[in-house]
């Protein structure tokens, strides 16, 4: 039986591996563990003992929740995996480490077959070039992409799917090959712990069932730490009622940056994060209307800013001559827009239409138009309800576009998270380059196993690995499959190992529920329990954090400006909010979800801004501007940030890590304009 609120049962369990998250990556990895724990005991007799804990449950838990209309990566056989190296590289102003994006290029379309395999429709082209979606494709019997078929490409990396049940699909193979007695759902792990004996090495976690007045410690040989990125860290643009509503899924609170942090581990690029233009207050997406449907982006006199504003990409060489400018810098030129009057900004939905129309049948353009719609709705119904509501029709009215709110994460088009290591097998040691990656990988990119942060049997994946972006839904689940065979390896190689925690039960226990003991012990002070003044609510102390990074972390407030003197006052705010965060109260079990949520967006909040405060330069115009250093330095700033947190000091060290290109980034531009 769980325990009373305030005493809640306490449960242990050692493990040799454990998994955080049920996203697609920590499904990945779930997947592929067994494959090797298996061969393990069929040739030692030794049986892991593997557990995965997830905040959710695994069928619609993290990214991809709600479903997709396109997978984003996808090798095939026309393209090879340094140029999706070089793609990754140009869309993040080139800081980025080849060495994984090659990796993971060379692996992605493995876990996409599988997905098809497992029941994943996919639409094809047949022979007469003629597209099909997923369920035409087949029951025309067109072939599996692993034999052959050709996908409908939305652009150069996306194909097209039918996806509003991808996430269940891919959460039931991974379900299916662990085994539900080795799932435990709705725990939310909040905290790493380390070893005793070595505190370089983890030990195990620590976390709480979000349904019952329960208390979960693990020890563990090797985790996954796969928890999401970082959502509703500044003030959103939607407020009122839909306060909440945000592009990237809510429940990523920066729980894979933060605990990793504490636990130790180096960080890297934190100062990155993503800015998407999206459908106005629906946050929509807009990649299939860009690249399927051909639509363009327009100010309010119906002029392309891209066109209208070309030569302010001539200020970033060489990425600003890419055939596809940074994404940063497409924001870049609808901001002059806005901030010139010239908004709002308008996706020319009509237009795109009618163009179609005209080399389309009538039957493909009434495919056409419910595939537009079919696009919300496997991953955001928001924006249909929107639509409806304003008496959108696409076909006669455009919609406004919204550059969002900032967000922290890995796996889209972003690249902040863990220094990890990389690939062992890259290069060839009797051979100058091996699939045109040099031989020897630079000092410090790798330390024996795939994807280990610095904290030993600390490994990551998805959200969690940085200087590695547009891995998407099928890279994160082929990164958690690729640290799966490491893990197994890991344990194999310290098999007498015998974690050991640095903290008591007891003592881990008190801090976890320290928000409940608060609301407790001072409930009674006041008549209303949401006013008192020896607590301060979970709620309201988030509103604090996303004022704070808004106004002076370069939010919305300030069209994703900042400078030195603003980010001193953000430190100073973010310390006295540190303070106060140890007097948030929790009522129930879902305030202290939210409690601990918000202790994890701080610690990530302290990092973004240190990171910022670092970097002298503005690397991603669009993203954020430092005012004070509006540029992009190539000569003193193309190097990566890193930091490592002191938990016990409370202390950040930033740092520079050395950058090298791995493959030839020059086909990629035109010669610089003068």
């Amino acid at each position: 039986m769980a325990g009373t609120f305030g005493n809640p049962e306490i449960v242990q369990e050692e493990v040799d591996v454990l998994l955080i998250g049920g996203g697609m990556a920590c499904c990945g990895t779930a997947y592929e563990i067994m494959r090797w724990a298996e061969a393990l005991k069929a040739e030692t007799g030794k049986e892991l003992k593997i557990k995965l804990v997830d905040k959710a449950a695994m069928d619609r838990s993290g990214a991809v929740a709600q479903g997709l209309s396109a997978i984003n990566t996808y090798i095939g056989n026309k393209q090879d995996p340094a140029d999706y190296a070089r793609m990754v590289s140009n869309d993040l102003m080139g800081i980025t480490r080849d060495d994984l994006a090659y990796d993971l290029g060379r692996n992605v379309d493995d876990s996409v077959h599988l997905f098809e395999e497992w029941g994943l429709p996919i639409w094809k082209t047949d022979a007469e070039g003629v597209r099909h979606d997923g369920a035409e494709s087949i029951r025309e019997g067109l072939p599996l992409l692993k034999d052959g078929g050709e996908p409908v490409r939305s652009g150069k990396w996306q194909i097209m799917i039918n996806g509003e049940s991808y996430k269940w699909i891919v959460a039931e193979a991974a379900k299916k090959a662990l085994g539900l007695a080795r799932i435990e759902e709705r725990v939310f792990i909040v905290k790493l712990v380390n070893d005793k004996n070595d505190p370089s090495r983890i030990a195990g976690a620590v976390g709480f069932s979000t349904r019952e007045n329960r208390i979960y410690v693990y020890k563990a040989k090797a985790v996954m730490l796969a928890a999401g990125g970082c959502v509703n860290l500044f003030r959103p643009r939607s407020v009122g009622e839909g306060t909440g509503r945000a592009w990237y899924p809510v429940w990523n609170a920066g729980s894979t940056y933060a605990m990793a942090a504490e636990a130790g581990c180096e960080l890297t690029m934190m100062e990155n994060r993503f800015v998407p233009a999206r459908f106005k207050d629906g946050y929509g997406p807009v990649g299939a209307w860009f690249l399927l449907f051909k639509a363009k982006a327009i100010n309010a006199y119906g002029e392309e800013y891209m066109t209208r504003n070309k030569e302010m990409l001539n200020d970033y060489p060489p990425y600003g001559q890419a055939a596809v400018p940074a994404s940063c810098l497409r924001n870049h030129l609808m901001l002059k827009e806005m901030k010139e009057g010239r908004g709002p900004i308008y996706m020319d939905t009509v237009t795109a239409l009618a163009a179609l129309a005209e080399t389309l049948t009538p039957k493909e353009v009434k495919h056409l138009e419910a595939e537009a719609w079919e696009d919300f709705l496997d991953m955001c119904v928001g924006q249909c309800g929107i639509w409806v509501g304003e008496d959108v029709d696409p076909r006669e009215k455009n919609s406004e576009l919204m550059p969002t709110e900032p967000y922290l994460l890995g796996s889209h088009s972003g690249c902040c998270g863990i220094w990890v290591s990389g690939p062992t097998d890259v290069g060839a040691p009797n051979k100058e380059e091996y699939d045109g990656i040099p031989a020897h990988l630079p000092s410090g990119w790798n330390w024996g196993y795939r994807s280990m942060t610095t904290v030993k049997g600390l490994f990551t994946a998805g959200d969690g690995v940085g200087a590695s972006g547009h891995k998407f839904s099928s890279g994160s689940h082929t990164e958690g499959r690729l640290a799966a065979k490491s893990m197994v390896k890991y344990c194999m190689d310290n098999a007498d190992f015998k974690p050991e925690l640095d903290t008591s039960v007891e003592q881990l226990a008190e801090e976890i529920y320290k928000p409940v003991r608060t609301f407790l012990e001072h409930k009674d002070y006041t008549t209303a329990i949401d006013v008192n003044p020896n607590y301060i609510t979970p709620k309201m102390l988030q509103f604090r954090l996303q004022k704070i990074m808004d106004e002076y972390v370069a939010g919305v407030a300030t069209y994703y400006t900042t400078n030195a003197k603003m980010l001193e006052v953000a430190e100073y705010k973010l310390g006295l909010l540190k303070e106060d965060a140890t007097k948030m109260r929790a009522k129930d079990l879902h305030e202290l979800l939210r409690a601990w949520e918000n202790y994890h967006r701080i610690l990530t909040a302290e990092a973004h801004m240190k990171h910022i405060q670092f970097r002298q330069e503005s690397r991603y115009p669009g993203f954020y501007y430092r005012m004070d250093k509006n540029f992009v330095d190539e000569e003193n700033w193309h190097c990566f940030v890193n930091s490592v947190y002191d938990k016990n000091s409370k202390q950040w060290t930033v740092f520079k890590r050395k950058h090298v290109d791995l493959v030839d980034k020059s086909k990629l531009f035109k010669p610089a304009a003068h």
